[in-house]
């Protein structure tokens, strides 16, 4: 009922932000890539993608929703596309940043129920231009994904000095109860896996130019496919 609630209330918390643009300013952005990657895996069935994305905030908290191309894939039962809309709060406590989240995820096109709830926690320290963060994102037992999921991961930026460079890497790893094989193979194909990711992106103004590696350990043919490793390059303008 909890996870009910969560994604019920979600949508009417972002339709809110909209109204209330006045109390903060908004970012918002447009994206393509040649593939919808997330801990690895290809959401978008290994075919380029495009995105928009908006956020403000607002009384301390942090409004965010984004809306990407799936294209049918076949992970997400067929849906066309995907809309993430997340609740974030974040504190400063020392020397770190801290943050809270829960995220909806709510498909489109899919031939199922698919939409399913998570929940964030991570804290990250910057010293000059480099950044280090660690963090969890929990999705609780929910039918859509055929059990529970728990993703554990750290990540690195470096900014590099007086040029418009900057590198990111990071390493993460998916574990969980499974009820439904089939459904839980959304998520994590395995059953258990780990995936890395290192990239490179160029920032002029607006405009951002991005080159990712990425890869897991996931075996060849599991469900959902695409999880192999591969070359991602994106564009993403800032409004």
């Amino acid at each position: 009922m909890a996870i009910r609630v969560t994604m019920l209330a979600l949508p009417a918390l972002m339709a809110g932000a909209a109204t209330a643009q006045a109390q903060g300013m908004p970012s918002l952005g447009v994206e393509a890539t040649t593939d919808e990657v997330r801990r690895g895996l290809s959401w978008s069935e290994g075919k380029a993608s495009a995105s928009a994305d908006a956020a403000v905030s607002l009384a301390g908290f942090d409004l965010s929703a984004r809306l990407a191309a799936t294209r049918g894939a076949a992970r997400h039962l067929g849906a066309d596309a995907v809309a993430d809309l997340t609740l974030a709060r974040r504190w400063t406590i020392g020397l770190f940043d801290v943050s809270a989240l829960v995220s909806g995820h709510l498909f489109a096109g899919a031939a199922d129920a698919a939409h399913y709830a998570e929940l964030g926690l991570g804290a990250s320290y910057a010293l000059g231009p480099a950044r280090v963060g660690a963090g969890a994102r929990y999705a609780p037992r929910q039918s859509a994904i055929g059990g529970d999921n728990l993703y554990l991961y750290g990540d690195a930026a470096l900014g590099i000095p007086a040029t418009p460079f900057s590198l990111s890497a990071s390493l993460g790893h998916s574990r969980g109860s499974v009820r439904d094989p089939a459904r839980a193979a959304r998520l994590r194909p395995d059953g258990a896996y780990t995936d890395w990711r290192i990239g490179a992106d160029y920032a002029r103004g607006p405009l951002l130019v991005g080159l990712d590696y990425t890869g897991t350990d996931v075996k060849g043919g599991a469900p959902g496919g695409h999880a192999g490793d591969r070359v991602i390059g994106r564009v993403r303008l800032s409004f």
